[in-house]
């Protein structure tokens, strides 16, 4: 039994990642893969049931992962995210929560059938989305910044809030239907949810104060904030049942206030957010593939397929048309938001709960809460992760640019690369803490950035969503190595770059294969060397190639640099010190070579 339990363990987990890479490579929405992974391991195959496998860890185990999720979510919002959009998202979490519960509400009655009662705590849960769908589908998609922050605020805040409504939804029948409860028993069910928020409040606040005293050693105040989130969480749950998730999205919120105070704070949420994504994975594959067989047959009735359409096309629409009138936001944005719902982890591991909860107390309709739960959930999982990225593109909601370069560090040479790489529609900014560096760029209409990029607030007053590479390009290798390693969580380790050091071939022996693939052309293409040839006799030219691996660094002459690679179908490909480069036939070589004498 053992062996069983840890073959599954280490099965859910490998497959989690697997499909969150495969999602990747084929430019899949990744919930979708992992759904489908799910329901073949499965209902489908019958391989294993984790429920059955895990036995009484299976809830606690996905609880505390849900927890995980939702406060890494919360940790990293920013009120400048939301800067000029602030009412509409304000609206969206109380008006349009409201009339998606009252409308999802009549929706279950007289569609699927459900009674009242049944269907006013499932209308509560279905209001929510949650970071785990709505974070992979917005990495995925690549919106406009505007769009994306007012989708993931709606999910991080109204995710607590959906349990807690069809909690309060469920005490408020039971005070209706048990003559021996009164109204105080509504009073405790409020006071322990502000005792959730108190004791949330307070968690984070100690942490937070404790991180920036340097309490913690640096090696454990990841681990130390991890068993801080779970502490949370379980003693919100011991209080009330439910409450545990605003405790720990209460704690999240305000890390995230204090962390401009408390720098530390943010690389802490680097690990959570790796683990966060490694729990998402496990957790989907978790619920989809311990459904039973009957539960996905019956999916295809007329009346959970009827009330999933009127979920998607009346329900979602409505409640957030009519909440942002008179907003910021455009008829194309609220068009976007009004279609994209998807509902996850929270709506199934939640609507379990209470399905148990209300057969046993006799309620009409509560054996469909799990069917019709997971119809919503892969219906919208699978609608809005094909469509988001069309329908952005449709309504000019999303970058349909080629993938951008940053080049951090205005000077003579990086200006003409910014140049020249536009000649082939690829965008690029440069960021420069001087205003006069930043005029030759300005002079050639190159879009720029004033101001220190490694300051915390510049991902919010720049949108950096176009731009996929960095190059740190300034004439300081040791800050040049700073930015790289401050931007390779955002861009990725093969999408960041900087120059080469002071020109030593001693010193550039020292330099291991990895870092040299992060080393710009070639072993003396420094800062110095690049801007003396570009302000003389050098300029940036093209070579056609004709024939595939004809031309390789080695026979180039001793005075050209070659830059970068202009692939005939995959963009550009950036030269570093790696000693080879493959050319194919139809591909544009960029050097920096003397310029032909006329």
């Amino acid at each position: 039994m053992e062996n069983l339990v840890l073959v599954s363990i280490v099965v859910i987990l490998g497959i989690g990642i697997f499909s969150q890479w495969l999602a990747w490579r084929i430019q899949w929405p990744s919930i979708v893969i992992m759904s489908i992974a799910g329901l073949l391991l499965g209902p489908i195959l019958g391989l294993f049931n984790p429920q059955e496998t895990l036995g009484s860890l299976y809830s606690p185990l996905i609880s505390l992962a849900v927890a995980i999720v939702l406060f890494e979510g919360s940790s990293s919002l920013d009120i400048r995210e939301i800067r000029g959009i602030s009412k509409s998202v304000f609206r969206i979490v109380t008006v349009g929560a409201f009339i998606a519960w009252i409308a999802g509400s009549l929706a279950a009655h007289f569609i699927a059938g459900l009674s009242y009662e049944v269907s006013f705590i499932i209308g509560g849960l279905f209001v929510v989305t949650g970071p785990t769908v709505i974070i992979p589908l917005l990495r995925n998609a690549k919106l406009a910044p505007r769009i994306a922050a007012a989708l993931k605020w709606e999910g991080i805040i109204v995710d607590p809030f959906g349990p807690l409504l069809a909690l309060f939804a469920y005490e408020v029948i039971k005070v209706l239907t048990v003559d021996s409860l009164h109204v105080d028993y509504l009073l405790n069910f409020f006071f322990s949810a502000l005792i959730a928020v108190v004791f949330g409040y307070a968690i984070g606040m100690a942490v937070s104060i404790m991180i920036s005293k340097g309490i913690f050693p640096e090696y454990l105040k990841s681990p130390i904030m991890l068993a801080f989130v779970l502490i949370c969480f379980t003693a919100a749950e011991v209080i009330m049942h439910e409450t545990g998730m605003l405790a720990v999205t209460v704690m999240g919120l305000t890390l995230a206030r204090t962390k401009r105070y408390v720098s530390s704070i943010g690389n802490i949420n680097h690990f959570v957010e790796n683990i966060s994504v490694m729990l998402t994975s496990t957790i989907f594959i978790l619920l989809t593939a311990s459904l039973s067989r009957e539960t996905i047959a019956e999916i295809f009735t007329l009346p959970i397929i009827g009330f999933v359409l009127v979920m998607l096309f009346l329900v979602r629409p409505l409640s957030i048309w009519i909440s942002t009138i008179g907003t910021e936001l455009t008829l194309s944005e609220k068009a976007l938001i009004g279609w994209v719902a998807p509902r996850g982890v929270v709506a199934l591991t939640v609507s379990g709960y209470f399905a148990a909860l209300l057969m046993e107390e006799g309620h009409q309709g509560a054996s469909l809460l799990t069917t019709l739960t997971f119809a919503l959930v892969f219906i919208t999982v699978c609608a809005h992760g094909f469509t988001l990225r069309p329908l952005a593109k449709t309504l000019g909601l999303a970058n349909d640019a080629a993938p951008g370069i940053l080049i951090v560090g205005a000077s003579s040479f990086s200006i003409a690369l910014a140049d020249y790489l536009r000649k082939f529609d690829i965008p690029v900014l440069i960021s420069d803490s001087s205003a006069g560096r930043l005029q030759g760029a300005i002079a050639k209409d190159i879009p720029v950035h004033h101001g220190q990029i490694l300051a915390e607030h510049t991902q919010y007053d720049v949108d950096l969503t176009p731009y996929e590479t960095i190059l740190a390009m300034t004439g300081d290798s040791s800050y040049n190595a700073l930015v790289i390693q401050s931007y390779a969580p955002e861009f990725g380790y093969n999408n960041t770059f900087s120059l080469p050091g002071r020109n030593d071939s001693n010193d550039q022996e020292q330099v291991d294969k990895s870092q040299r693939t992060h080393l710009l052309f070639s072993e003396d293409a420094i800062f110095t060397e690049l801007n003396r040839k570009i302000n003389t006799v050098y300029s940036l030219q093209t070579i056609i190639i004709k024939e595939k691996n004809k031309v390789t660094r080695e026979n180039l002459p001793a005075d050209v640099v070659p830059l970068f690679i202009k692939k005939e179908k995959n963009g550009v490909e950036l030269i570093s010190l790696r000693k080879k480069f493959m050319l194919e036939e139809g591909d544009q070589l960029i050097v920096l070579m003397k310029k032909e004498e006329e």
